[in-house]
Order: structure tokens, then sequence, then C-alpha cells
């Protein structure tokens, strides 16, 4: 076999460089989230607004035939233990489960790691515009709904009394970025794998549309929000492609990202 077909065994791998720098996308990830944290602050102050929008939502849900989020409830608080365990998964996978994500794809598809990056980031920016045109009182606030606010009741809460909670805005209920990041999650590890078993990921932002709705911390259409605004930055960030290359001599195939995708991956 000559030089020219006998692959040199210190080439670059293409997964490596399409690695950006850890410092800068620490910087950069932790950024955008105090981003959303300070961008929700900014909308607050728009409660008869928020209440009057959410008679609106939930009368359109109605007129849709939507089911009604009572149902989920009821099979929550069937047990005191179910409950508890859905205000549970609601305060504490959100963040972890989306980190987890990121950290995963930068060390093993850092292409699809700046794709998914780029998504999240678009879509939690669509997200803070809507508080402020649109402000929303989650159903657990809405009288007459027959809804109970689950985490006050049987705990865990991530949230105070709405007057002294200074940590988020409860009035920015759509949409809803706990079901839109856990979609990406889903999509973006289906993407990036080739398992058979992969779209068993998408149990993730199932359970957690049945745990936003079951807790009555948002709507079936703060969910559908959430997931046109998804869809339209997947329709404008495209994942990288994907080629099977086949290592000489080994037998062996494995999938890396087309070369032409990677430029400018680390902007």
């Amino acid at each position: 076999m000559t030089a020219l077909t006998e692959p040199a065994e210190a080439e670059t791998d293409p997964d490596a460089a399409a690695r950006p720098g850890l410092i800068r996308e620490f910087l950069l990830v932790a950024g955008l989230f105090l981003v959303y944290k300070l961008g929700r602050q900014l909308a607050t102050g728009h409660t008869l607004r928020a209440f009057h929008n959410a008679h609106r939502v939930w009368d359109l849900e109605r007129s849709l035939h939507l089911p009604r989020e009572t149902a989920v409830q009821s099979a929550l608080l069937h047990g005191d233990t179910l409950v508890h365990v859905a205000n549970t998964y609601y305060a504490t996978v959100h963040f972890p489960a989306t980190l987890a994500f990121l950290v995963w794809l930068y060390l093993r598809r850092p292409a699809h790691y700046v794709w998914a990056r780029r998504v999240l980031a678009a879509v939690t920016a669509a997200a803070l515009v809507l508080p402020f045109t649109f402000p929303l009182a989650p159903p657990r606030m809405l009288a007459g709904t027959g809804l109970v606010d689950t985490a006050r009741i049987y705990g865990p809460s991530v949230y105070g009394p709405p007057a002294h909670d200074h940590l988020s805005n409860q009035f920015a209920a759509m949409p809803s970025l706990h079901f839109g990041w856990a979609l990406m999650v889903a999509i973006g590890l289906i993407t990036a794998t080739r398992s058979r078993r992969r779209w068993l990921w998408l149990l993730h932002p199932l359970l957690t549309l049945l745990v936003i709705v079951g807790t009555a911390n948002h709507y079936w259409l703060d969910a559908l929000a959430a997931t046109a605004m998804l869809g339209i930055a997947l329709a404008l960030l495209r994942p990288p492609h994907r080629t099977t290359v086949t290592t000489a001599g080994r037998g062996t195939g494995r999938i890396v990202p087309r070369q032409r995708v990677l430029a400018g991956a680390g902007r």
C-alpha cells in the first residue's frame, strides 16, 4: 500500500478540530444563563395583564378542545409520593439535564455541541421577548380552574410568594422553556447518535410535559409555543452532516462530521 492510500497515524481528529475552547465556552454559557435570568426579571410588573392573558389562554384551550390540565393533575394527586416526585422533577431536572447534555456533546460530539448551543441560545432569546409582550400567569394562580399549586402544598417548591420572589418572574409562563429545552435535548441526542434506542430520549420531553402541566406550572399552549419556537430555530440552524468513514486496515467505521460544516464552529 502506498503512502497516498495509507492513512496517517497523526491525522487530526475532525471532532477535536470542531471543539471550541473550554474557558470561552464556559464564560459564554454562563453569560447566556445570566442574560436569561436578567431578562425574566426585567419583564416583571405586569400582574393585571398576566392574569387577563391567563384567562384568554384558558378559554382558547377550551375552544380548541384541548384536554384540561386538571386531568393530568388528578392523576398525580392519587398519592403524595407521585406528586412529590413530579414537583422534585420540575425543580431539579431542568438545568442539570440541559447542562449534562451540553457537556456530553462538547466532549463527544463537538460539532453538534456548537449547533445545539446556538439553537438553545436562539430559543431562549426569543422566549425572553414574550414576557414583555404577553405576560402570563401560570395555571396554578388561576382561580376557578380546579387546579392547585402542588409545589406549595406538597413540596418542594422553587417559587416563593410572587410579591416577594426576586429570583424569578412567575408571570412568564409562555413559552415553557422547561419543555423547549427538554425537547431540544432529545432532538440533539437523537441527531448526534446512531443507537437504535436513541428514540427513547423522547421520553424526557414527554415526561417533562406531563410534569409541567400536572403541577399547574404551565398550560398546554406554553409547550406548543416552545415547540414552534424550537422548530423555527431548527429550520434556520441546521445540524452538521455526518458521514461514515472506514479506518483502513481495521474494517470498522465511525461517524464524523463533514469538514465543510466545521468552518467557524468556534464562533
